[in-house]
């Protein structure tokens, strides 16, 4: 039963509603204005997104890095120019994600302790043949690409790709969290897999992999759980800080480590001189041709043509040999 006011009670609220201490009720039908402090906001239950903006921007830093290592990588062991680019950073449903991708396809399934649960490594058939030919001799001119499984053989031509993605990944993590990302099976039909619920949230890197006129894709799958006790340590200031410091040691190390391995051509020049044609035609055994240089001056060296060091001849455990006595200048005479 409704409490009855008394008039001193009526006289008492009467005078709150003229001194403005009490609102009075908006009439029927007509609606009571909004705050204009609070928002709005539109939101999606079927695609929640767990992962804050900066979170995102924070891991497509960190896999640009990864994109610049694996595509040096594999221009090296490939023997062509690679390009490999990130092209799409979203989240998505599992399911989603599984529904567009090709069957059949290149699926890996990986496992990064000490995080629980598995990820998912998919590379588009567009450019995992053509790489396996390339692998296999062949030029990729006027290429068909098979739709059909990957053979035993062809599944370890890939694991040669695969194994230096992965050790990419593990290079790029370790500033995150000490992981060391495997494969743990692999699978050429996407559907048959199941690693987490099809409603789960999913972080989804797109990238894009380019060798020669061929290009295709490769998907990193990160459900929501596997990265959740990390996913605190993503800043976005940190990360790209430590993108462009990362960026100048990798590019440092990897040039050192690939110019150290390459061969130059050395030449070490007697001397230098011209003689007529009728001459060189008339060059006997014993014969012998007369230069301005000195017989005591210095032997110039050079590197790929070009003047590097000046040294003097000598022999060395029955060979002739040289040894180097300074650097020479680039105009240096012969």
């Amino acid at each position: 039963m409704a409490d009855v006011l008394d008039q001193a009670e009526v006289d008492a609220l009467l005078a709150a509603v003229d001194a403005g201490q009490v609102q009075e009720a908006a009439p029927e039908g007509r609606a009571k204005p909004r705050a204009k402090s609070q928002e709005v906001r539109v939101y999606d239950f079927k695609r929640p997104e767990r992962v804050s903006k900066d979170q995102m921007r924070a891991l497509e830093a960190i896999h640009e890095g990864f994109a610049r290592n694996f595509g040096a990588s594999l221009s090296s062991f490939l023997r062509t120019i690679i390009e490999v680019r990130v092209a799409t950073a979203e989240q998505l449903t599992y399911s989603e994600f599984i529904h567009s991708l090709p069957n059949p396809t290149c699926f890996n399934l990986l496992s990064a302790p000490p995080l629980e649960g598995q990820m998912c490594l998919e590379i588009s058939p567009l450019i995992i043949y053509p790489i396996i030919d390339r692998l296999l001799g062949g030029s990729n001119a006027e290429m068909f690409i098979p739709q059909r499984p990957l053979t035993a053989i062809e599944w370890r031509l890939v694991k040669q790709i695969t194994d230096r993605a992965l050790d990419n990944l593990t290079e790029v993590w370790s500033s995150l969290i000490e992981v060391q990302f495997e494969v743990s099976e692999t699978e050429s039909n996407p559907h048959l897999v199941q690693i987490v619920s099809p409603n789960e949230v999913v972080v989804v890197m797109g990238l894009e992999i380019k060798m020669g006129q061929r290009a295709g894709t490769m998907s990193l799958c990160i459900p929501f759980n596997v990265i959740e006790p990390v996913i605190g340590k993503l800043a976005t200031q940190s990360w790209l800080a430590y993108q462009r410091k990362a960026t100048n040691q990798d590019q440092v190390q990897r040039m050192t480590s690939q110019l150290r391995s390459a061969a130059v051509n050395l030449r070490a020049f007697l001397a230098e001189t011209s003689i007529t044609v009728n001459e060189l035609m008339h060059l006997q055994p014993g014969d012998i041709v007369r230069t301005e240089k000195p017989t005591k001056a210095e032997i110039i060296i050079q590197v790929e043509g070009k003047n590097k060091y000046a040294g003097r001849l000598g022999q060395l455990k029955g060979n002739r040999a040289i040894r180097i006595t300074r650097q020479a200048e680039p105009t240096e005479p012969l």
